[in-house]
């Protein structure tokens, strides 16, 4: 992952430090948050496969048992089939011995059969199980039913099952088979051990997998971290760049660039107010006190050079008053809560508009078509902005000259607020420049500095809006400010126009 600042600290290295790190005492160096994770993640998985593989071996090794129970049983059942019906006549001893001659085992079974105070018979290779203690117990009396247990004989597990011979309901015998339990307990481990090496495998796998995915996720986190504290060394122009990825991580670096284009759009915006603030004052100010620096050299005896003093001064001092509220206007306009909505009746609140032009200035005025709807806006700032729009107008024209205030739908529910004259107009090339601060229409302009159309623009931009400038029907200048469809309350339509 690259982006326009380079490789970016690690997450597993510890950032450089900063003013704020300085004198703290020294932490001791723990792993980074990544490996953390991942370690967590692996004891987890661990922990999850090993009751797994717990479960599987137990599982398996009950199958086995239960396979070789079910073996042993059938030999009994043979046995005890067989012996029910040997010739008349044949004892059990003989029968068993011929038996255990003619019915070879499988490796690792043996059978014997206890006779009670006859004989004690077995196959071949019986001889550790015919010393078995466990057999003692059936030698003197037989079990009244089968027996299965599970025994140690010379360090081997054997599997036994002890089922008793019965002459009518009298037991006389008893019937042996043992096996033993090596190869299961070998297959077991085999089982336990390939699976241990499987779940280590995943555990591994795992582990590594989350890991470098948390190194990905972490790096972009650890060059949001550098970049913020780039920024709040002063340098504004350090972004994290495309990520090349459309995921999560992609889109939080460019949510994070795009606030970073915010950010310095927002700083750019407050030197450059604190520059034109300190530009446009120094000329007034300067007045002033230049014409108060001659008062105070020359005798004051005349009042009327001393009147004129002072109202000059006292214009100059309202002028930066009207200066520094327009500034403050302009510099609130880019907080959240600039503007306040309430709901306007928009044929009457433009109605008020155009009464309040023609105490500006004497000329045609006329109040043009108007949709009935209601708005939602801040009224006070948007009937500032329409008399700065007035104002303009009544500026650029003559007496004889009209000037027009009407509104009109816009396109996709939006809603236009129109101001338009019949005077000189402004050329297209000087459109785009005069919506900036402290930028004159021409040498009769009295904007208060130029600021006129920049308040205009912030108000329209406040709504959600825009402002457009053109060619007006009546052959001078066209301002429009279009509002966007979520702040027009009723809907636009046919039947809403009118005059």
């Amino acid at each position: 992952m690259t982006g326009l600042i380079g490789s970016g600290p690690s997450p597993e290295s510890p950032a450089p430090p900063t003013i704020a790190d300085r004198g703290r005492p020294a932490r001791r160096r723990r792993f980074g948050t990544a490996s953390r994770l991942a370690l967590l993640h692996g004891l987890v998985i661990a922990v999850v496969l090993g009751i797994v593989v717990f479960q599987i071996v137990n599982s398996l090794a009950s199958q086995l048992v239960a396979t070789t129970t079910n073996d042993l049983s059938e030999d009994v059942k043979e046995f005890l089939n067989s012996a029910a019906t040997r010739p008349a006549g044949q004892d059990l001893t003989t029968f068993a011995q011929r038996y255990f001659v003619t019915h070879v085992p499988p490796s690792g079974r043996v059978l014997v059969l206890l006779v009670p105070g006859d004989a004690r018979l077995g196959s071949a290779g019986s001889a550790a199980v015919l010393d078995a203690p466990v057999l003692e117990q059936w030698v003197s009396r037989p079990p009244d039913s089968t027996v299965v247990q599970q025994v140690r004989l010379g360090g081997i597990d054997y599997g036994v099952m002890a089922a008793p011979i019965l002459d009518g309901a009298q037991p006389v015998a008893t019937y042996v088979v043992a096996t033993s339990l090596a190869a299961i307990e070998a297959e077991d481990w085999q089982v336990a051990l390939l699976a241990v090496v499987e779940a280590a495998v995943a555990v591994v796998a795992g582990v590594l997998s989350v890991y470098l995915l948390l190194r990905r996720v972490l790096r972009t986190v650890g060059r949001i971290s550098a970049t913020a504290q780039q920024i709040g060394s002063g340098d504004l122009e350090r972004r994290l760049g495309d990520q090349g990825t459309d995921d999560e991580v992609g889109r939080l670096a460019a949510t994070f660039d795009a606030m970073l284009e915010r950010i310095s759009g927002a700083m750019t915006a407050q030197r450059r107010l604190l520059a034109d603030v300190s530009h446009q004052l120094r000329t007034p100010l300067t007045v002033a006190r230049g014409h108060l620096e001659i008062l105070g050299r020359s005798p004051a005896e005349d009042p009327i050079e001393v009147r004129q003093t002072v109202s000059l001064v006292v214009d100059e001092l309202d002028h930066m008053r009207t200066l520094v509220e327009r500034l403050l206007l302009l510099g609130h306009a880019m907080e959240p809560d600039f503007i306040v909505a309430e709901p306007i009746d928009l044929r009457s609140f433009l109605a008020d508009i155009v009464e309040a032009g023609k105490v500006l200035a004497p000329r045609t005025w006329q109040l043009g078509p108007v949709p009935d709807v209601v708005i939602l806006g801040d009224p006070s700032k948007l009937r500032g902005a329409l008399l700065n729009l007035v104002d303009n107008a009544a500026t650029a024209t003559g007496p004889d000259d009209t000037i027009e205030v009407a509104a009109a739908p816009a396109g996709a529910g939006s809603l236009a607020l129109i101001v338009e004259d019949s005077g000189p107009g402004i050329v297209p090339g000087r459109r785009a420049a005069v919506l900036a601060r402290f930028t004159r229409l021409g040498p009769t302009d009295n904007l208060e500095g130029g600021l006129g159309l920049a308040i205009v623009r912030a108000v329209a931009e406040g709504h959600g809006g825009r402002i457009e400038l053109g060619d007006s029907a009546l052959g001078g200048c066209r301002v429009v400010i279009v509002l966007p469809a979520g702040r027009v309350e009723r809907p636009l339509g046919p039947a809403a126009t009118g005059a």
